[in-house]
């Protein structure tokens, strides 16, 4: 049975009539009512935790609603499993990638419908058809790879293909270029367009709200579990997105920069630092100077935060906090003052299965300890005083995993704050981020910056680092090729370093 998906697959025309989802007795999605037209692109937007991805996932057959109807091409349905939406016409890519590492990327992408011959996988066929589906999309995948050796961005294509490759008419997209450049990205976009040109409906959850604006036709605005409204893409604006999906508006989406030292402080040198993709790096920050680094992903930007840090071991050249040397471990980088909010907030940052209040207090677990032993009330005010100062809100006694992506992030920067310190690093700090909560973080750096602490950003959005940064550093094939300042830091002139050539992408 051949695998590569059919341009020509059936239309569907899926609807939600009074649906309604609780946990734990708490309602997270009332009474909603939506009509995904086939041969569109219908985009969901919302802070985190307004419902856009419960709503998805009972699309998708991951959740049960309970209350009112799913109907798909007008008869109802109750999927029980992601596999009997699937074989109705619905296949979901989830904002957490769902893929086997050990496995090559064409086996990822055809697991379960692999091609075989007396009970044997025909390794020829499927590269065969992994060839000629990567082909149409454009996606440049070696399929003998294994996954797990691919960037971020590479597995996001692979998802994507997996979905394509199973013939799925609506396809659900839960922020699919969080981890792509901007070339990757409007790959990605072209991929969606032939979609919907070609009859498939596209379920667009994302947080870039002209990335929504560019792609969708129709957009539906959530609010703490309920449906604020359904419109033409044409007729909405970020300002009465953000709006809709706030209850208000939101003000300037960046706080005034702290005002550039004028001393000559710099409390971090980089020396010609190498480690693995990091060439011979060096660099300052002063005492209370935001300084960004820009450049593609895979340009090394994060191996130079883990090299700094200590997380991955030097080869050569020097990290110093206030003249002294920070040595190669993470022990001696926080005793220097160094602390680093890491790209992926759960597999680097968070102990999922553990409290709010003990991912608070994990770095400086001195404060809150008699001895071996942590005590109870110590961990308490310590958790309350700084999740006061970030805004996050609630029982912190609750698992972290139970929170948003933007409170999440919010207790690395709880964390962070423990511990005395004299760098902050944050990498994609408001990455999975929605806008309400995006502004708190900038607020967060901006105040660190202004209590005269070193502060280093890595972001992938040019407008983020151009909206923080007092000066900027690019980054390829890692190393510093550019220094932008004052007039200097401009869109074009970030990209044009990052790429070598001008382009016209608003994101890398």
């Amino acid at each position: 049975m051949p695998n590569t998906a059919a341009l020509d697959t059936p239309q569907l025309l899926v609807e939600l009539r009074g649906v309604g989802k609780s946990f734990g007795g708490v309602p997270v999605l009332t009474d909603i009512d939506l009509r995904l037209e086939p041969g569109s692109v219908h985009a969901l937007v919302g802070e985190n935790g307004a419902g856009k991805s419960t709503l998805s996932k009972i699309i998708a057959g991951i959740y049960s609603a309970d209350s009112g109807e799913l109907l798909v091409d007008g008869e109802e349905q109750s999927f029980g499993t992601p596999r009997e939406a699937l074989d109705r016409g619905i296949a979901a890519i989830a904002q957490e990638l769902a893929l086997v590492p050990a496995l090559s990327v064409a086996e990822n992408v055809f697991l379960g419908r692999e091609p075989r011959t007396l009970g044997w996988i025909g390794r020829r066929q499927l590269r065969k058809e992994f060839v000629a589906l990567a082909e149409r999309t454009g996606f440049a995948l070696d399929p003998d790879v294994p996954v797990g050796s691919l960037r971020t961005a590479d597995q996001q294509k692979v998802e994507i293909l997996r979905a394509l490759a199973r013939g799925a008419s609506l396809i659900i997209m839960d922020e699919p270029t969080a981890a792509l450049s901007g070339r990757d990205t409007e790959l990605l976009h072209d991929v969606v367009r032939q979609l919907a040109a070609s009859g498939h409906t596209v379920l667009l959850i994302s947080h870039y709200l002209s990335e929504v604006l560019e792609l969708s036709d129709t957009i539906t605005i959530l609010r703490d579990g309920r449906l604020i409204r359904t419109a033409p893409a044409a007729g909405e604006t970020e300002a009465s997105l953000i709006e809709g999906m706030l209850g208000r508006t939101l003000g300037s989406v960046f706080p005034e920069k702290p005002p550039l030292p004028t001393a000559e402080n710099e409390v971090l040198v980089v020396t010609d630092l190498v480690a693995p993709g990091v060439n011979g790096v060096s660099l300052t920050v002063r005492a209370g100077e935001i300084v960004g680094l820009a450049g593609l992903v895979g340009a090394g930007r994060s191996e130079i935060a883990h090299a700094i840090y200590g997380s991955v071991r030097r080869s050569a050249g020097t990290v110093e906090v206030d003249g002294v040397d920070c040595g190669q471990s993470i022990p001696e980088a926080l005793g220097k003052g160094i602390f680093l909010i890491p790209e992926s907030r759960k597999e680097q940052g968070l102990v999922l299965g553990r409290p709010i209040r003990q991912n608070v207090t994990l770095s400086n677990l001195a404060l809150v300890t008699n001895g071996n032993w942590v005590m109870p009330a110590k961990e308490r005010r310590a958790s309350r005083d700084m999740l006061e100062r970030v805004t996050v809100a609630g029982d912190d006694r609750r698992d972290v995993s139970a929170l948003s992506g933007g409170n999440q992030q919010k207790v690395l920067f709880a964390r962070a704050l423990q511990r005395s310190r004299k760098v902050l690093i944050a990498d994609e700090p408001t990455r999975g981020v929605d806008v309400g909560s995006r502004r708190a973080i900038y607020d967060l750096i901006v105040d660190q910056a202004a209590q005269g602490i070193g502060v280093l950003v890595i972001s992938s959005d040019v407008e983020e680092v151009l909206g923080l940064a007092h000066r900027i550093l690019v980054i390829r094939a890692g190393r510093v090729v550019a220094e932008l300042t004052g007039a200097d830091m401009t869109e074009e002139k970030v990209l044009t370093a990052a790429f070598a050539d001008p382009i016209t992408s608003g994101s890398i």
